[in-house]
């Protein structure tokens, strides 16, 4: 069997990873807030409480369709914890600060995982595929994850760059229109993105990130997840 020649093409890290559901499923909240906030003038009460209702919705008709439940529970979690922090402050931008704080800490996680040789979208995607941490002993395919693992770290800055002058000066509508591009389209981006820095990575001839190559020089197929599709 010959190796795959473009393998992030091939088997792409979107197609793997996905993800688009789960990020609009965290904005619909966001702009239902937003809506109901401003129907009611400004009550953040009313906002909470149809947030609330949206995202208990979401999560009932997510595991009706047998999505894990762990997921689900944590994005409603999510939209409680923002919800109890604007009806604690009374101000209706802070239902953002979240988001920052989440981003921000996401980013400093990935980019200590680099600097430990641990890059987290190696880690994510070997679990993914029945790898464990076999990807490591790959010198080509750890340094790909790491340069890969940037892209996100950058994806998870641009969020809070964004959003916490949104939050600082209260711009609460805008705040919502930049969280809709900020979730899933920019999400699809820096798959792609980061996808494309680990084709530009690994050598040519690499097998792909399906089958690291072990200590002897060959592919490590045991536990490829099959063939790529």
């Amino acid at each position: 069997m010959t190796p795959e020649r473009n393998p992030v093409r091939q088997d792409t890290l979107t197609s793997l990873l996905g993800g688009r559901r789960g990020a609009a499923d965290a904005t619909i909240p966001l702009l239902v807030f937003i809506g109901a906030w401003l129907a009611t003038g400004n009550n953040v009460g009313w906002g909470v409480v149809a947030s609330l209702a949206a995202g208990l919705l979401i999560a009932v008709w997510r595991i009706w369709q047998k999505q894990k439940p762990r997921s689900v529970l944590l994005g409603l979690l999510g939209v409680c914890v923002a919800g109890a922090l604007v009806l604690y402050t009374g101000r209706a931008e802070d239902i953002l600060l979240p988001r920052i704080l989440a981003n921000a800490a996401s980013a400093i996680v990935w980019a200590v995982s680099i600097v430990l040789r641990r890059p987290l979208l190696g880690l994510i995607v070997g679990a993914l595929l029945g790898q464990k941490t076999s990807w490591r002993s790959d010198g080509a395919l750890l340094r790909a994850y790491a340069a890969a693992s940037w892209v996100w770290v950058a994806t998870y800055l641009v969020r809070v760059a964004i959003l916490t002058p949104m939050w600082v000066f209260g711009f609460v509508v805008a705040g919502g229109l930049a969280q809709v591009v900020l979730s899933w389209p920019l999400l699809i981006a820096c798959l792609v993105v980061s996808g494309s820095v680990m084709k530009a990575a690994l050598p040519q001839g690499h097998p792909g990130f399906r089958h690291p190559q072990t200590a002897g020089g060959g592919a490590d197929r045991s536990h490829s997840g099959g063939s790529a599709g």
